[in-house]
């Protein structure tokens, strides 16, 4: 599982990110809003932890561009604040949760925990349905349609094709795509990724689908447009 921090407070943020990396996540931080900006541009994260009161721009903007953009990655929102009010003001902007500091460790793991599983089972996307082309990505029932055709989708093929499309014509590379997916499988190796890639491209070629997961050389695979 891959997670962003976005935290001001070096020290809080340094401890944060050894507590997760020991518990097998990989993270990645930042300390303030426009860093955590350029980072989600540039990276599919399982969950986004954002502090409210950060340089550049706050966390609650950081969430309103997530959001307007089209994202539903899980977001938890820390701040100093505990008032009802700025609480509901961070749901209401699209926050998953809400932790007020100072918070106990284990709580903090615990809710990080529970907001990446939403991402790793699809939750995040109950009830929604991703499109690019004429393919369609069932995100509750794990199906992939193409007019009348379909295809069921194992968990792990799910989650490669959910972060593709979520981020159509970007380029994932092998490593990043088995760090995603497999981080906790010690036994996995990369080869895994290969397998997977051609099981996907078969049952997109089943249903007819206009676009395909492409190789770019030397970089990794790409969902695209067919060419022909």
């Amino acid at each position: 599982m891959r997670v962003l921090i976005a935290e001001d407070e070096q020290g809080l943020a340094k401890g944060l990110k050894f507590l997760l990396e020991k518990n097998g996540f990989t993270v990645d931080a930042v300390d303030n809003g426009l860093d955590a900006l350029h980072y989600f541009h540039e990276t599919a994260y399982d969950g986004l932890i954002l502090d409210i009161m950060m340089p550049g721009k706050n966390g609650l903007d950081v969430l309103r561009e997530i959001r307007s953009e089209g994202s539903a990655v899980p977001v938890m929102m820390l701040t100093a604040k505990s008032d009802v009010e700025d609480r509901v003001i961070g749901l209401e902007t699209g926050a998953d949760d809400y932790l007020p500091k100072p918070f106990a460790t284990k709580e903090f793991l615990a809710r990080v925990k529970a907001l990446t599983r939403r991402s790793a089972g699809g939750l995040g996307y109950a009830g929604q349905t991703l499109s690019f082309g004429n393919v369609s990505l069932d995100c509750e029932r794990y199906e992939l349609r193409c007019g009348g055709k379909l295809e069921r989708l194992s968990n792990k093929e799910f989650r490669i094709l959910e972060l593709l499309f979520r981020y159509p014509r970007r380029v994932f590379s092998s490593e990043h795509i088995m760090d995603a997916i497999w981080a906790l499988d010690s036994d996995a190796g990369i080869e895994v990724v290969w397998t997977y890639i051609g099981f996907l491209r078969r049952k997109l070629k089943a249903i007819d689908a206009d676009v395909e997961i492409r190789t770019i050389r030397g970089a990794g695979y790409s969902l695209e447009e067919s060419t022909c």
